[in-house]
């Protein structure tokens, strides 16, 4: 028999009992759907999460150089325009831009508070922020605006460090380096000792100063490299050299290795999926084996007329293919649908790739030839003499 007969008797074989066909594909299907919206979502997790962490829009590598400083009460920032001179001045290989990371969350720094120096954090605002003010008044609109030098103090350093009670903070100046603030307010806050307003600290000289500086490079430059000849003027020449140390991050290789974790996680999570593909299969084998049982017949008579016992077998082989493929189809649809759906209520987007695709009928095929071969076996291993009896 020609292959496309086969494949035309194995379709008709199936649709003479659509209800049992196609409650055999369930198990299929919801395996299948299972499989392809977890990779979908998977793979929008890894790409959306890739985007936020990489620091340019044009594809740029970026490398993250950080200082330490070895005394741990030294809250001084480690970098400033000199570094960012230096490191440009050396022409670093591949390296594009140079610039300093600057904090807005509990930023170290010393300040000379109520005639001493003592080290403090900060919190950078750009608008006022509803909080519970102990004494005094919170910043204003106005005070942004205008960029007046004033600050909130924190309870924690206001009551128990410096002064007898909170109100006796109001009033009083703050000097961080340059720049003097008032105290307008002390707040309830047990993270972050001050809080200032940002416009004003970044366009005052400790704007430009930071414990980190960021290394951009073009396309194509090996990052590693840049970084270790940056690393090394640093620890040559940087402006702090000799008070801490300096270390680097390799975004790049950083990416790399979420990206690995991501993938191997999804990978994992889908592989539990596929468990119910083993057990669709065996409801398959079931319904075949049951097929061949009841078509005895119907293989007597087909022996009788000349078929083959492989022709037998690639029949049944077909019915178990077609039957799990079919399966396949709908629980690409059905996943992919479902990842879509799922995306619009996620701040990412679903991406079904050409993986997913070929998993749904590379393992729809696999199961349908792993679990449809015994029965199609049972079915050529018929004796015409033993049917007729």
């Amino acid at each position: 028999m020609r292959f496309s007969e086969l494949v035309k008797a194995s379709w008709h074989a199936l649709i003479a009992n659509p209800k049992r066909s196609f409650l055999t594909t369930i198990g299929i299907i919801i395996g299948i759907a299972s499989v392809v919206t977890i990779m979908s979502l998977g793979a929008g997790v890894k790409k959306q999460m890739l985007r936020d962490l990489d620091t340019t829009q044009t594809g740029q590598q970026t490398a993250e150089i950080y200082y330490n400083s070895r005394d741990m009460f030294l809250n001084e920032p480690g970098f400033d325009n000199r570094d960012v001179t230096m490191l440009m001045d050396a022409n670093l290989k591949g390296v594009a831009k140079v610039e300093i990371l600057q904090q807005t969350k509990k930023i170290g720094m010393t300040a000379i508070i109520n005639d001493s120096q003592q080290a403090m954090t900060a919190d950078l605002v750009n608008k006022p922020v509803k909080q519970p003010i102990v004494a005094g008044q919170n910043l204003t609109t106005y005070d942004f605006e205008v960029k007046n030098p004033v600050m909130l103090m924190s309870d924690k350093l206001a009551a128990t460090k410096m002064y007898t009670t909170a109100a006796n903070a109001v009033g009083t100046s703050v000097t961080v380096q340059q720049t003097t603030y008032t105290v307008i307010g002390v707040y309830h806050n047990k993270a972050a000792d001050a809080r200032l307003p940002k416009p004003l600290y970044l366009n005052s000289s400790t704007g430009k100063q930071g414990n980190g500086i960021k290394l951009t490079f073009k396309p194509g430059a090996q990052v590693s490299v840049g970084a270790k000849q940056a690393l090394h003027q640093l620890k040559k020449s940087g402006s702090h050299h000799r008070d801490g140390r300096y270390e680097y991050i390799d975004m790049g290789k950083l990416l790399k290795g979420i990206s690995k974790s991501i993938s191997g996680i999804t990978y994992f999570v889908a592989a539990i999926a596929g468990i119910s593909l083993f057990i669709a299969g065996i409801g398959v084998m079931n319904m075949m084996y049951i097929s061949v049982s009841e078509r005895t017949q119907e293989i007597g008579v087909r022996l009788a007329l000349g078929a083959t016992p492989k022709n037998i077998m690639m029949q049944f082989l077909l019915e178990a293919i077609i039957l799990t493929v079919s399966g396949g189809v709908i629980g690409l649809v059905i996943g992919t649908s479902v990842a879509a759906v799922a995306s619009m209520a996620m701040p990412f987007r679903a991406i079904v790739t050409p993986a997913s695709v070929a998993l749904a009928f590379g393992v729809s095929t696999a199961v349908g030839i792993v679990f449809g071969l015994l029965p199609a076996k049972q079915a050529a291993n018929k004796n015409l003499i033993d049917i007729l009896r």
